[in-house]
């Protein structure tokens, strides 16, 4: 499983974000608790509770964002 690592302005890695076997992406924070997942069927993220967040790959703002 190939992922690509985020990285906040001064390079210190933020989170993941890896290719599944279905198709499918996830993202996960820096300590591995999954952010979400992006469905490219569907054209979908949704958040770790399954909440949709929007249309097409959003992934890095949910690793990137407010909450993180």
């Amino acid at each position: 499983m190939a992922g690509n690592v985020l990285r906040d302005r001064r390079g210190r890695q933020i989170g993941t974000i890896k290719q599944l076997s279905n198709g499918k992406m996830e993202a996960h924070d820096v300590t591995g608790r999954v952010k979400g997942t992006f469905n490219p069927k569907t054209n979908e993220t949704r958040d770790s509770s399954g909440r949709l967040v929007g249309r097409g790959n959003r992934l890095s703002i949910l690793v990137t964002g407010p909450g993180r």
